[in-house]
């Protein structure tokens, strides 16, 4: 793994957390332009190639593997990089508008290239100099020219407009983000088609909603389900740690959190150093049984036989799925496969991601509060997480150290992944804000969540799209790239606004 320094830090300070290495999206970029110019006005070609170079610039910091396919300005053209996009094995490609272009170079492409294509209008100079002004300078300057014909023209090869990015080729900090957020979303797609999931166990027998076809996972979203045995994590724990490891496990877990004492909670205690002990095994065994599959994510529930070493080990894994979650790896209890997703494209987005479901309502102060019993991404929490030992995991089987805090303060999105009664998936999305205040000292992460116009409201529209009871919940406002990959994915999203 690679450090990994988060600003998000729960501490205060800066503190390295340990990230997953991962893969970098593979995007291309050409530009397009019409061949009839560059007899005509010489110079013009070359400047143009340099406006294509200062755009690649731009994506050199972000993380991104870039081919650059150089310019289309013919239909000849266009139909020659057909069969070199599709080779390249890419994730988004930026089709870069350098100057007027008949739609010749760009119909072809849109009709045979499924990877998502966003035009790029990055105008060179804020404004002609009118007392200068030319045709060569208006041509130089002509980006936005082609993008009405290019959009009509994906529309006739029957494809959506491709998203758009207009503004100007320096200093323009909104292009520069726009830049930027479709390189994450490039993150999360490459992501996903490369994702082995892993899954132990079945759902709560109760909760139908979290039932989920690992096909239908791989048809959507393409990421492969490893079905796994919940012996082979039992396997990890009792066999492959050692005590040597565990001491220094129960360090490094200490090193994140706080273990005050109860507050008013009847089930919930100072961390006992006997659940501290059972907590960093199990952290290890999981990191341990995470390498040796491979995995990129786990969903699991699994009871075990009472006071079994399978069901201490699978009651006992809350500490180190959160650690494993804040690393990259979402981990989701109850066997939420589709949560485990929606984790996992909040992370590849960077914007953290953690397991949640409504808790009680405010009536008074018009909140909701949002969390679980567990995973967490403490990589995203506000102030130092905290640990407690629970008499008593509600509603599951076990006992042994919960985990406790708030999401950052500021505004947060929530991502709910359902299906629907035809058997699709269903991006249920809403933007609201963390708010200042305290939480139930319970051992669960429990965040003030502020949703407009008013709870009430809010709770009736969110339901009435029918997520499931879970949801991911990461921070910032980013609707929009969320339901901008449920579009390249062809899955029905709704914002709840």
């Amino acid at each position: 793994m690679e450090k990994h320094t988060n600003e998000q830090n729960p501490a205060g300070e800066q503190q390295p957390w340990e990230r997953r290495q991962e893969t970098r999206p593979r995007i291309g970029v050409f530009g397009v332009g019409y061949v009839k110019y560059w007899p005509q006005f010489e110079g013009l070609l070359e400047d143009l190639l340099e406006k294509q170079r200062v755009f690649l610039d731009k994506l050199a910091p972000l993380s991104v593997e870039v081919i650059d396919f150089g310019m289309v300005d013919d239909a000849q053209a266009a139909y020659a990089l057909v069969p070199k996009l599709k080779a390249a094995n890419l994730d988004l490609i930026f089709c870069d508008m350098l100057t007027y272009a008949t739609s010749s170079t760009f119909g072809v492409i849109i009709k045979t290239i499924e990877t998502p294509i966003v035009l790029v209008a990055l105008q060179p100079d804020k404004a002609m100099d009118y007392s200068r002004a030319s045709t060569y300078m208006q041509l130089y300057n002509d980006d936005v020219c082609s993008l009405p014909e290019f959009a009509g023209v994906a529309l006739r090869m029957g494809k959506p407009v491709p998203e758009i990015i207009i503004g100007t080729l320096h200093e323009d900090p909104g292009a520069d983000a726009q830049i930027e957020e479709f390189c994450r979303i490039a993150r999360v797609l490459h992501g996903l088609k490369n994702a082995r999931i892993g899954h132990i166990g079945h759902p709560i027998e109760a909760m139908l909603d979290m039932h989920t076809d690992a096909t239908m996972l791989t048809a959507h979203f393409g990421v492969h389900v490893v079905q796994c045995e919940a012996n082979q994590l039992v396997h990890q724990y009792v066999h492959q740690v050692s005590e040597a490891e565990v001491g220094q496990e129960e360090k490094r877990i200490l090193s994140f959190f706080d273990t005050p004492d109860p507050v008013s909670d009847p089930i919930s205690e100072k961390l006992r150093p006997a659940d501290l002990q059972v907590a960093a095994r199990a952290s290890l065994a999981l990191k341990k049984f995470v390498a040796s599959e491979k995995l990129d994510g786990l969903a699991y529930y699994y009871n075990g036989e009472p006071e079994s070493d399978t069901q201490q080990v699978m009651a006992n894994l809350i500490v180190g799925n959160s650690l494993l979650t804040s690393s990259g790896f979402p981990m989701c209890g109850e066997s939420d496969l589709k949560t485990c997703l929606a984790l996992f494209i909040m992370d590849r987005l960077g914007i953290g991601g953690s397991f949640a479901e409504f808790h009680p309502v405010d009536f008074i102060e018009n909140f909701i509060l949002v969390g679980h019993d567990g995973p967490h991404n403490i990589s995203i929490a506000q102030g130092k997480p905290v640990l407690r030992s629970l008499k008593k995991y509600h509603g599951k089987p076990g006992f042994g150290a919960g985990v406790e805090f708030k999401i950052k303060e500021g505004p947060i999105t929530m991502l709910s992944i359902s299906s629907t009664f035809e058997g699709k998936f269903k991006f249920v999305i809403a933007e609201g804000e963390s708010v200042e205040g305290p939480i139930p000292p319970t051992g669960n992460t429990n965040t003030r969540g502020f949703f407009k116009p008013d709870v009430r409201t809010f709770l009736t529209k969110w339901i009435k799209e029918g997520p499931t009871h879970h949801f991911a919940l990461g921070i910032g406002h980013h609707a929009g790239s969320i339901q901008k990959i449920a579009n390249y994915l062809h899955i029905e999203s709704v914002v709840v606004s």
